[in-house]
């Protein structure tokens, strides 16, 4: 069975690059749709603007969304995705906290960096696929002092998080809370679950506006 994936990226170079990391990444068969803007990324899912995009039976499996799009379109994008059942994947040249933690506060599953180098992209996708984010320090930091007014997080969940925002790695992590690894990636996707539960898309999308500013 086909997998369908969707690849909104204004750089037509950028935009076959990630159809390669993609294809590079998995074993199954992969139907590409290809969106150079918002319009035709919506048309893609359906929807019009300020619709929710809800998946068909043949929907899409994976979405990969580009953060540079003018106006903040990639975030309106992946606010129009919350409640859509894919993977949601936000592309980036910007690696700072700043520019990505809006897209999480949006329901990204995670995030890639486009000038990262392709065997780097491929392993990243598919740790992300897994269910295997990354998070930085930096944005550990930012997602404790998020969930800190909902107190929704778990002793263990807080405890990675507070490791991660000190620069320690996950197998680090493991060892001194005597753990598996495993355990720890599954604490970090729970904290990514309970981050877009906790926020709004219009949140993700005021967050990054305002990052502008």
């Amino acid at each position: 069975m086909s997998i369908r994936v969707l690849i909104v990226e204004d750089n037509a170079v950028a935009r076959s690059f990630l159809t390669r990391v993609v294809r590079e990444s998995f074993s199954d068969e992969i139907r590409f749709s290809e969106a150079s803007d918002l319009d035709s990324a919506r048309q893609w899912l359906g929807i019009g603007p300020g619709e929710q995009a809800h998946a068909p039976a043949d929907g899409f499996r994976l979405i990969l969304c580009d953060l540079e799009q003018p106006d903040k379109a990639g975030l309106e994008l992946l606010a129009q995705l919350a409640d859509y059942p894919a993977i949601k994947i936000a592309t980036t040249l910007h690696s700072d906290d700043e520019h990505l933690f809006p897209a999480l506060l949006c329901g990204a599953n995670g995030y890639l960096l486009k000038e990262d180098r392709f065997e780097v992209l491929v392993e990243e996708l598919q740790r992300i696929v897994r269910g295997q984010p990354p998070l930085s320090p930096a944005m550990a930091r930012r997602m404790l002092g998020q969930f800190r007014p909902h107190d929704s997080l778990s002793t263990q969940e807080n405890e990675v998080l507070t490791y991660l925002s000190k620069g320690f790695t996950i197998k680090e992590i493991a060892r001194l809370m005597g753990i598996k690894w495993q355990a720890v990636n599954d604490h970090v996707r729970m904290v990514y679950r309970k981050l877009a539960l906790a926020s709004s898309p219009e949140e993700g999308l005021q967050v990054g506006r305002q990052t502008d500013v």
